[in-house]
């Protein structure tokens, strides 16, 4: 008698033509719905984090300017600057976009070593221009630098093609033997 109930039970479900096994059209259902809903979630998250990503990046320069000491190895590679060796009074910050990528960096060296320095990141201590601020006053305000009058401010540009980046340099000099640098290298796409 049971074997009768099996077989009646068996019987009474729809089953896949064919292949004798009952359809489980429910089950395909749901991992249709799965496979599509989890990576839409996905994207979804992924999409919200990537948007709100600029915005919590300026208000992060914005509570905590440049951070002290050197940039990473790879953004001195990336963004083609050094730091001379013993500096002071180092440090940086990178800002990010769809359009192009900074380095803030300020350091306080000796009259030697920034003359060494201009001439590593391919420029000179001649290419500098008294009274020259070269870093504009939007940049400047990203990380608190400020460049007002009563000091003696020099400055010089090293533009490169596409993407190498381009270095705006300006040194206050008001002690000529321990000039304190502002440089701005910006790569673009």
């Amino acid at each position: 008698m049971t074997a009768t109930m099996e077989l009646t039970e068996r019987t009474a479900q729809p089953q896949e033509p064919g292949t004798g096994r009952p359809r489980r059209r429910w089950l395909k259902a749901v991992i249709v719905f799965l496979l599509i809903t989890i990576p839409a979630g996905y994207l979804y998250i992924s999409a919200m984090q990537s948007r709100g990503g600029s915005d919590s990046k300026k208000e992060q320069a914005a509570a905590t300017g440049l951070e002290e000491g050197w940039p990473s190895q790879l953004q001195r590679r990336i963004y083609e600057v050094t730091v001379p060796p013993y500096a002071e009074n180092v440090a940086s910050f990178e800002t990010n976009s769809w359009k192009s990528s900074s380095l803030f960096l300020q350091f306080t060296t000796t009259r030697a070593k920034f003359a060494k320095w201009l001439t590593d990141v391919g420029t000179s201590a001649s290419a500098l221009k008294d009274g020259d601020v070269t870093i504009d006053d939007d940049q400047a305000a990203q990380v608190g630098w400020k460049f007002g009058s009563g000091h003696r401010w020099a400055g010089t540009v090293r533009e490169q093609d596409k993407p190498k980046p381009s270095l705006a340099i300006t040194a206050n000099l008001d002690n000529p033997d321990y000039p304190q640098v502002f440089v701005v290298s910006t790569t673009t796409p």
